[in-house]
């Protein structure tokens, strides 16, 4: 899978699942290979659609897209 194709995926599951998904959910639906996502690809996450990781109480990663931040990046381009 190409990075591009990853990013737009992500994005779209994202959006249509505002409270957030982990990661082992992300993986489940899109069949991924990867046991953890790769570092590298997260990173760009953050910076290109907004992409959030919040610890939940059970020691999971949630992940989101920050609306907010992304209408900023948005605007600003």
């Amino acid at each position: 899978m190409k990075y591009s194709d990853f990013r737009d995926s992500i994005k779209q599951e994202l959006l249509k699942n505002p409270a957030g998904l982990t990661w082992v959910q992300l993986r489940g639906r899109f069949h991924l290979p990867y046991r953890q996502p790769c570092p590298d690809w997260t990173a760009r996450l953050e910076s290109e659609i907004g992409l959030s990781r919040v610890k939940r109480s059970t020691n999971t990663l949630i992940w989101k897209i920050d609306i907010l931040n992304k209408n900023q990046q948005t605007t600003k381009e």
